[in-house]
């Protein structure tokens, strides 16, 4: 380990931390009702207790149901980019009704869900993360378990629109509870994030990169993870369903190479049950890519219906 001075030290345990813990939610700026589509406010439980908001977009006659979950610090209206402070994060303003208004008219209910921590659900006590690699995954399972639990629901063929964090938190819940994906047809999966790979371009962006070793102990001393298994490239060989990624190439915060190797890591597909499309628009913000289904959802539906039949 190179040497690093106490006051280093002090930085990087608290950019550790604020990598596996969400002290703070953003707001909710818009509902499905801004987009003209009538929807039901859902609670649910996960299995250990924590309370998570949700809704549910009905598509009238339609037996087809996408499960939506969202990236790290977003909820499932988005992400409010063009406001203060949070436009010193990313100043792009994500807005996923696009996406449920999509699908919707395309024929698809829609059950979207907060994360813990996140948007309207109900923060753990400590405030936990792990980027999808951590207890998110039990959110991910509950909103299977609500699904099945509801007469309207459970027989509904399914979908996954789940983006970033949310695509590692679908990930993680294939390897944990694999039984629960046997009958989901068609993954969606805009820019899954590998936090090992991108941890390292940040502190290197910060010259810090010759302490990556300091700050991969201070992300297990914090959250008992290992910074090198938190990334999909784990879990891509157990997924089963037919999956869809998208990244932005230009995004600056990861480099291509990662997405490509969660990509090819998908071994248990067929070639022609996995796809890979890169946003080439020359823009380096990250968020952009969470928005592009919403104003180009052309082959997002395309995937959907191809499975979904």
């Amino acid at each position: 380990m190179a040497q690093i001075t106490e006051e280093q030290k002090a930085t990087l345990s608290a950019i550790a931390k604020g990598y596996v813990t969400v002290p703070n939610k953003t707001p909710i700026l818009e509902t499905p009702a801004d987009y003209g589509l009538e929807f039901q406010d859902v609670k649910f439980k996960a299995e250990d207790g924590i309370e998570l908001a949700a809704w549910f977009i009905p598509a009238e006659g339609s037996d087809k149901l996408i499960i939506c979950n969202h990236p790290a610090t977003l909820n499932r209206y988005g992400w409010p980019g063009h406001m203060e402070p949070y436009n010193q994060f990313q100043d792009v303003e994500v807005k996923f009704g696009k996406v449920y208004k999509a699908l919707h008219d395309a024929g698809y209910n829609v059950f979207t869900y907060d994360f813990r921590n996140h948007g309207e659900s109900q923060a753990s006590e400590d405030h936990g993360w792990g980027q999808g690699f951590y207890d998110e995954y039990k959110d991910v399972i509950a909103a299977f378990d609500y699904v099945k639990s509801h007469d309207n629901l459970k027989n509904m063929t399914i979908g996954l629109f789940n983006p970033c964090a949310g695509g590692g938190a679908a990930m993680n819940a294939m390897t944990q509870r694999p039984e629960y994906f046997e009958d989901v047809k068609a993954f969606v999966c805009p820019q899954p994030a590998s936090i090992n790979i991108m941890s390292k371009v940040a502190l290197n962006g910060m010259g810090f990169g010759d302490h990556i070793d300091f700050f991969s102990e201070e992300i297990t001393k914090a959250r008992g993870l290992e910074l090198e298994k938190m990334t999909p490239h784990v879990h891509a060989k157990n997924i089963k369903v037919p999956t869809f990624i998208i990244q932005n190439k230009d995004d600056v915060w990861t480099i291509p190479d990662d997405v490509q190797a969660t990509f090819d890591g998908l071994t248990s597909l067929k070639e022609e049950d996995k796809k890979l499309f890169w946003i080439e628009e020359g823009d380096t913000r990250r968020f952009i890519g969470y928005n592009y289904f919403g104003e180009n959802p052309e082959m997002m539906i395309e995937w959907f219906d191809k499975y979904m039949k």
